[in-house]
């Protein structure tokens, strides 16, 4: 019998649609529930792509005995970490101040005020590892609650006060100036792996926004350290494991510190972040692998996350079938000897084996290897390779393909949107700047309401039910300033302003920070706040950014000012952490250079002088830039105004800091001024 999570749009939710416990989706509905039956609520986070939220599920959710105990002592609320950011952010926070380590599946004990008062992550079916049973956990709750009860609230009021305490003023605070991005890239320095490129030990993530602060910063000071360090850490990632060299696309994370052994899951995020860093290392140095892995990766998006009605889906699931019935971590991407001799015959397994990096002990589990491109001598037939590789992709096709969540989330879309313009324009790719312009069509369709405000997330052409937080608002602003940029386009423009209109009327305090969720969100036990960049940008960075951007475009004061005011958590946090505020260094890298604006005026688009001037505008390496692109008169762009031809030739206009040079109609001059 299905429980209340049959009517989720969420494919996280839907997963547990079917478990005998009697779960509540987060809804007030289910506090007052446990109010009435007077007992503990027990919330449990995660998200689709999950593994040991899978593993959790499967040994204690789907486990009738466990259900029971449950739905006799708890009221269940199970939620999507991705569709509900804010409920994950807050409780996240207790569980980390609490125990001092975060993870998902997050398992916290709430009163039904929904204050927290014990917490976890995973627990397994049996003790093990000095971890106690679910089981053993539950009735410790449900007897403490029974029996101390006195205890139990104090405990969680005095957790909610803490909470309360840890609020962030940085809005009064300046923007960093040069000795802040210098002690930043110091830090850097230190934590860099210069052996393996990245940062910090095992697990590595892919530290895709630092990488565009080392570039910006480059290009802005000409330092040769930070675009070492990017373009080693680039390479380093796409000759490892976590790159998929047969299908293109970045897993989540490297379990080790050589990139070898990914953990499988492959994020739209991740994708979308990486795609338009390795597209930016390309635009500053020309490298042929960053242009091929920025390609993969958009082509992977494309093929792989592009959902029926033109949207990108979240995730897709580090387990799959292995072909006997059982969901294996990694099944669907590795490879043994015999396998690739089954595929290939003999001689050509010898030479794949030796290519990706294939051994008889296996790199995984198992016997199995990771495919790599490890760096070695000699060199390869590039036709055979080729044909190596796509027999090889067939077969792979052939598996059992791992689960997608199909979910849209819009702030990921706007990262998406934001890649795939760029890379489409930088590489004369005309479909994949069509791609970026129906998901931006999607949001503008199914995700912005009659005021402009955003849904989060939407499935198969239906909106969700759940609030934008900031990072939708301004990461789906970030992606319609570029589309905007590549395309020509100004209803992009104007649809970035109305949605950081809401930036600063709903989401700022009068101090200038920046909260996570509106003013007029659901009221939690706090009100999320974040400004540090982990798996993608903090919605508070990635506002600061888009506002800069926008006031670059319009000459708007208060945008500026608003953006100026939030990067004064860069100052605060860059020095101290920077590997954990690289967004806000690249829009504090933009800041310092400006940034600088280009208006390219021409007769017609379809003009190839005109299209030259504007493709040499996107390509220019000045942090931040923006550019407009129209015909003479157009007001598509407030930039384009009072911009005639030179000569009755097309022409780029650049400004920056209130002061413009002279226009030029020579793409080579114009190249230099914004490579400077």
């Amino acid at each position: 019998m299905a429980n209340r999570l049959a009517q989720a749009t969420s494919p996280y939710l839907l997963q547990h649609a079917e478990n005998p416990v009697d779960w509540w989706p987060w809804e007030a509905e289910a506090f007052e529930e446990a109010r009435r039956r007077d007992v503990p609520v027990l919330l449990s986070v995660g998200y689709s792509a999950c593994h040991w939220c899978h593993v959790m599920a499967h040994e204690s959710f789907e486990d009738d005995e466990t259900a029971a105990f449950l739905n006799g002592h708890f009221v269940s609320v199970k939620v999507d970490r991705e569709e509900r950011p804010d409920v994950d952010a807050v409780y996240m926070e207790a569980v980390q101040a609490a125990t001092g380590q975060g993870g998902w599946p997050m398992t916290v004990f709430l009163t039904p005020d929904a204050e927290p008062f014990y917490f976890g992550t995973y627990y397994p079916p049996e003790p093990r590892h000095g971890m106690p049973s679910f089981r053993q956990v539950l009735q410790g709750v449900h007897q403490a609650w029974a029996e101390r009860r006195g205890e139990v609230t104090e405990v969680a009021g005095k957790i909610v006060r803490d909470l309360a305490g840890r609020e962030i003023s940085y809005g009064d605070a300046q923007a960093p100036g040069e000795a802040e991005l210098g002690q930043a890239l110091l830090g850097l320095t230190r934590e860099y792996d210069p052996q393996r490129g990245g940062f910090g030990g095992a697990p590595k993530f892919p530290p895709s926004m630092v990488i565009e602060f080392l570039l910006r910063h480059h290009a802005r000071t000409g330092a040769e350290g930070a675009l070492q360090m990017a373009a080693d850490t680039c390479e380093r990632m796409a000759r490892g494991g976590i790159y998929d060299q047969l299908g293109g696309g970045f897993a989540r994370y490297s379990v080790d510190r050589e990139w070898v052994v990914p953990h499988f899951e492959k994020m739209l995020y991740d994708n979308a972040l990486l795609c338009r860093v390795y597209a930016h290392l390309w635009r500053a140095t020309g490298s042929d692998l960053a242009r091929r892995v920025a390609l993969e990766t958009a082509d992977f998006m494309v093929r792989e996350l592009r959902t029926a009605e033109g949207g990108f889906a979240s995730a897709l699931d580090a387990d799959s079938d292995d072909g006997t019935g059982r969901h294996v971590e990694g099944a669907y991407y590795v490879w043994t000897p015999a396998q690739l001799a089954e595929v290939l015959g003999e001689e050509d397994a010898e030479l794949a084996a030796r290519y990706f990096g294939v051994t008889r002990e296996g790199t995984f589990e198992h016997g199995a290897s990771v495919l790599q491109l490890p760096q070695q001598d000699g060199v390869f037939d590039a036709d055979r390779i080729a044909s190596v590789r796509e027999r090889l992709l067939a077969a792979r096709d052939g598996r059992p393909a791992p689960g997608r969540d199909d979910k849209v989330v819009a702030a990921w879309n706007g990262l998406a949107i934001a890649a795939l313009a760029e890379t489409g324009a930088y590489f004369e790719r005309p479909d994949l700047v069509e791609a970026a312009g129906a998901a931006a069509d999607l949001l503008v369709r199914l995700h912005l309401d009659d005021h402009a405000r955003l849904f989060r997330t939407s499935k198969d052409g239906r909106a969700g039910a759940h609030a934008g937080v900031l990072e939708d608002y301004a990461d789906v602003a970030e992606g319609f300033l570029a589309l905007a940029s590549v395309t020509g386009e100004g209803v992009w423009l104007d649809f970035a302003g109305l949605l950081l209109d809401h930036v600063l009327t709903r989401f700022r305090d009068d101090s200038g920070s920046l909260y996570d969720t509106a003013s007029d969100a659901e009221r939690l036990i706090r009100r999320p706040q974040d400004p540090t960049d982990n798996a993608t940008p903090s919605g508070w960075t990635a506002a600061a950014g888009a506002l800069l951007s926008y006031a670059a475009h319009t000459g708007s004061e208060p945008h500026r000012e608003a953006a100026e005011h939030a990067l004064g958590v860069v100052k605060a946090l860059g020095p101290r952490v920077p590997r954990f505020i690289g967004w806000g260094l690249a829009a504090a890298e933009a800041l310092l250079d400006g940034p600088r604006e280009v208006a390219v005026v021409g007769p017609a688009l379809s003009d190839a002088a005109t299209r030259g001037l504007h493709r040499t505008a996107l390509l220019g390496t000045a942090p931040g830039a923006v550019v407009a692109f129209g015909t003479e008169g157009s007001d598509e762009f407030p930039l384009l105004a009072d911009r005639p031809l030179v000569g009755g030739a097309p022409a780029a206009y650049v400004c920056r800091n209130f002061t413009c040079e002279a226009p030029t109609t020579d793409p080579e001059r114009l190249r230099a001024g914004l490579n400077s």
